[in-house]
């Protein structure tokens, strides 16, 4: 039984997107063309792939089950395409990374940029998703996440500040209201402005100091999933409503500014980096070898690897 790739390629695209607008949007095809690619594989197999609602769709069994085998094998045969292109002077094609907020606001637009420069046939799609993925599953080339998330079988690259750190801070005027937390259990009487996973679990605030380590689920007014999201939080941080638990890099120009005082410093221990990673089953396509060499020049000049 024969079948366009086309069509395969339009399944994935609309799975992975959750719909067929998203798909159109993010792949340059039209909704109607996804939908009648769609409708060809499914007469094709005799077997229907999504469920689909005037607002939704969803993968049935055999989609779900087509979807898991076929994600990872067109990422293949992309790859196959990029060695092609490999062949000339100027490495071409597209990487796929998924990334978590934190890294696509703060150390991507300072890599990015001089990247795509340096390698102007190359094409960067970033995901934006802060749970772990399997990232050949995903159709991403690599991801970016911390070292504590990675599993065994990858390879993983440090791309960013070799350290970082989370901060709590408030308004100044929130303060004069309600208190300087000294200690981090006092945070339990604090309005908290928190985050909270794709999964529903909320963000669990951590603090170190002389080697004790104190995990807290404080309460607050405001709980909003990670992303562009977190602008919320910093802003309702901004206007005096609470305490917010942020990256450093996101929170530096308002502590400069006076606008954010940071709070129970002496308890905001430094942690790892980001780590670039990929798969080791698979080949590196070029444009994804490229990317990590580039990674590796700005971050170890004397070329030795870590």
């Amino acid at each position: 039984m024969s079948f366009e790739l086309d069509d395969l390629s339009a399944f994935v695209a609309v799975a992975r997107a959750g719909g067929f607008r998203e798909a159109a949007r993010v792949s340059g095809l039209s909704a109607s063309g996804l939908s009648e690619a769609l409708r060809r594989l499914e007469t094709r197999l005799g077997s229907r792939l999504l469920h689909r609602s005037t607002r939704s769709i969803s993968l049935t069994e055999t989609g779900a089950r087509l979807f898991a085998r076929l994600s990872p094998a067109l990422a293949e045969i992309s790859a196959a395409l990029d060695t092609v292109h490999a062949q000339t002077d100027q490495p071409a094609g597209t990487i796929r990374l998924n990334v978590p907020a934190n890294v696509a606001r703060t150390v991507l637009p300072g890599i990015l940029s001089p990247f795509l420069i340096a390698h102007p046939q190359i094409r960067v799609e970033v995901t934006v998703e802060d749970s772990f993925v399997d990232i050949l599953a995903s159709g991403a080339d690599a991801g970016i996440r911390y070292e504590e998330r990675l599993e065994q079988d990858v390879i993983a690259v440090p791309i960013g500040p070799g350290t970082q750190r989370v901060l709590t801070a408030a308004a100044p005027s929130y303060l004069s209201a309600k208190g300087r937390p000294r200690h981090p259990s006092e945070l339990l009487e604090h309005a908290c402005l928190r985050l909270r996973f794709s999964g529903g679990a909320s963000a669990v605030w951590e603090f170190e100091k002389n080697g004790e380590i104190i995990r807290l689920d404080p309460p607050g007014p405001l709980l909003v999933q990670p992303g562009s999201a977190c602008d919320l939080l910093l802003e309702t941080a901004l206007a005096g409503l609470g305490i917010v638990c942020l990256f450093e890099d996101w929170l530096a120009p308002h502590i400069r500014s006076g606008a954010l005082d940071v709070v129970l410093e002496d308890w905001a221990a430094p942690f790892s980096g980001p780590m670039l990673y990929y798969s080791g089953r698979r080949q590196l396509p070029p444009p994804l070898r490229a990317f990590v060499d580039f990674i590796r020049s700005r971050s170890m000049p004397s070329g030795k690897e870590q």
